[in-house]
C-alpha cells in the first residue's frame, strides 16, 4: 500500500505559474525629496503621469518630484485659473437681489414655523 500513495504537493507553498511569454510594462522610477532632504523612489508605468507631490511610504512627509538634474521639478500650472467655489456658481445662476428676495421669503417661513414675530 505504501508504494501506491499519492504525491503531491503542499497548498500554497509553490506556485505552478511562471513567468516565461509574461512580457512586463515598461516603468519609469521617479525619485522624490522631503523638506528634510529624505530621498525615496516611487515606480509608475511609463506611460503614467508623474505627480509632483508624493507621501513617503516610510516617514509620510511630503515628497516633492525631483528631476533628472538633481533640482525640484516646478510646476507651471500653478498659476492657473483659481476654482471655482458655491459661491462662484450661485452667482452665475442667481444675481444678488434675488438673493435676497429668496433669503427674506425663508427667513419670512421660518419665522411663521416657529411663531417669532418678524422683527425689522
Amino acid at each position: 500500500m505504501a508504494d501506491r500513495s499519492l504525491r503531491g504537493m503542499r497548498l500554497g507553498a509553490q506556485s505552478l505559474q511562471s513567468e516565461e511569454g509574461v512580457e512586463f510594462s515598461p516603468r519609469k522610477r521617479s525619485v522624490y525629496r522631503t523638506t528634510e532632504g529624505n530621498t525615496f523612489e516611487v515606480m509608475f508605468a511609463a506611460d503614467a503621469e508623474i505627480p509632483e507631490v508624493w507621501d513617503s511610504p516610510r516617514t509620510g512627509q511630503e515628497g516633492r518630484l525631483v528631476g533628472d538634474d538633481g533640482e525640484l521639478v516646478t510646476s507651471e500650472q500653478s498659476a492657473g485659473k483659481a476654482p471655482r467655489t458655491h459661491w462662484d456658481m450661485l452667482l452665475e445662476r442667481r444675481t444678488i437681489p434675488e438673493l435676497e428676495e429668496l433669503l427674506e421669503e425663508r427667513l419670512q417661513y421660518l419665522r411663521s414655523r416657529r411663531g417669532a414675530k418678524k422683527s425689522a
